[in-house]
């Protein structure tokens, strides 16, 4: 993806979630630039940290001793607890020169478990800040260390990738000198050598699995870019395989089972269904209904929540069919129902008057 695409994801899972972007990109892309302009977007405050000039020290504070406890100090970088909203940005994580600077920042960068802090040593984040990664790729062309398949796993890998359009968009807004912006209009190949070859070994695991349902549950991505994202975690295979099947669930018919007894999850996908697949969606239902018409407090409120969303034809047409089984008549006659059903019922009694 681009830069202005690369802030796009940033900005949703920086304000929706609590895990770790991992920005990969050629030198000279504008992978800081563009983390500072979301930072600056979303009201947050910025933290740089190079790794490749910090120690151990610089990261978990100095040991002192209070009588016979030994605490470590609060780094001077580290946001207090009552700060305003901040994003660490660990810059530079495979230049560290020391393993045990990497091995330090391993705990940081990985996401706090469910209610809990994320954490360095015995420092604890407030969970009002985030963590945001940047590093080149290890493709040969830096001097940078391999991450190992662990400390991948716990991160988003977002790979950014030079974009002639994108950049003269940037030196149009920075007013670059009118000369160089002409010229790398009709020479685009000398924008950047840069190989777009990554290489970042990344591949399925549950922890994958875990984030990805994250991101699903809290973010709305732009169309293509949400391959790009799940591929920064899973893999490119697991993410193309992944895209198939949740395509095909949504253009197969959903079932009586689904409105009944999640609808919370397919409450979305049911109001985007086209019109047959919605009359398909209905035929079941009905059919389920004639035969099992005992519903518990849960399914009647999916029901009622499933003819609301069903445009105003439809809606009529359902639930003049539901009203012929006895049971469900009773069911959507209930007071608490009036103002979705009644203006169908109305409708029913007109066209048999």
């Amino acid at each position: 993806m681009n830069i202005e695409q690369m802030k796009t994801v940033l900005k949703e899972i920086l304000t929706k979630t609590d895990l770790t972007p991992c920005v990969v990109g050629h030198r000279g892309v504008g992978k800081t630039a563009g983390i500072i302009q979301v930072c600056r977007e979303i009201g947050h405050s910025y933290i740089p940290l190079r790794l490749g000039q910090m120690e151990v020290g610089d990261l978990v504070g100095i040991p002192y001793r209070d009588e016979e406890t030994m605490y470590w100090s609060r780094p001077s970088w580290w946001p207090k607890e009552s700060a305003d909203p901040v994003v660490v940005h660990c810059d530079e994580l495979n230049r560290a020169q020391q393993e045990d600077t990497l091995q330090a920042i391993f705990q940081f960068v990985e996401p706090p478990n469910e209610g809990q802090q994320r954490a360095l040593h015995t420092h604890k984040l407030a969970p009002q800040h985030r963590v945001v990664v940047a590093i080149n790729p290890p493709d040969g062309s830096y001097q940078v260390a391999p991450l190992d398949r662990a400390l991948l796993d716990r991160m988003i890998v977002i790979q950014v990738e030079t974009d002639a359009e994108c950049w003269a968009q940037h030196a149009n807004r920075e007013n670059f000198d009118p000369q160089v912006r002409q010229f790398i209009a009709g020479n685009q190949q000398l924008l950047s050598t840069n190989s777009g070859n990554f290489d970042m070994r990344l591949e399925p695991s549950e922890r994958a699995w875990e984030m990805v349902s994250k991101l699903k549950a809290s973010c709305h991505f732009p169309k293509g870019l949400e391959m790009e994202v799940y591929s920064g975690i899973i893999g490119r295979e697991a993410a193309v395989s992944f895209q198939h099947w949740c395509a095909e669930q949504h253009q197969r018919p959903l079932v009586a089972d689904d409105i009944l007894n999640h609808w919370a999850d397919i409450a979305e996908q049911a109001e985007k269904q086209r019109d047959d697949i919605q009359a398909a969606t209905m035929s079941d239902l009905i059919t389920c209904l004639q035969l099992t018409p005992q519903l518990r407090g849960s399914q009647q409120d999916n029901l009622v929540s499933y003819i609301e969303i069903l445009p105003r034809d439809m809606r009529f047409g359902l639930v003049k069919s539901l009203i012929r089984i006895p049971a469900i008549a009773d069911i959507l006659c209930q007071d608490k129902y009036d103002a979705s059903i009644l203006d169908a019922i109305r409708q029913i009694s007109q066209d048999v008057a």
